[in-house]
C-alpha cells in the first residue's frame, strides 16, 4: 500500500492523509483539522472505495462559498496520487 500527504488549500483542514492500494482503493484517510464529525464521516464512506470514484464523486464540493471543501480537497489529493 502506498502514503500519501496532501495540504489542502483554502480550507479548515491542514493535512490528508491516506493509502491507496495496487487496485486503486482508499484507505485510513485521516484530517487533521477542520470538522472532525463531518470528516470523520467522509473518511469512513470512502473506506475501501475506488479513489477514482470518489474523486469523480467529491469534485467541486463547496463549502460555504469557498470554491472548495474538505471533501473537494481530497478529490484533489486523491487525483494527485493516482497520477503519481
Amino acid at each position: 500500500m502506498a502514503s500519501f500527504s496532501f495540504r489542502p488549500q483554502g480550507v479548515c483542514s491542514q493535512e490528508i492523509l491516506f493509502e491507496l492500494d495496487a487496485q486503486g482503493k482508499i484507505h485510513h484517510v485521516q484530517f487533521l483539522g477542520g470538522c472532525p464529525g463531518n470528516l470523520t464521516a467522509i473518511s469512513k464512506l470512502v473506506e475501501g472505495a475506488d479513489a477514482r470514484e470518489v474523486a469523480t464523486l467529491l469534485k467541486g464540493n463547496d463549502c460555504a462559498g469557498k470554491g472548495t471543501s474538505c471533501a473537494d480537497q481530497l478529490a484533489r489529493a486523491l487525483e494527485n496520487a493516482l497520477i503519481k
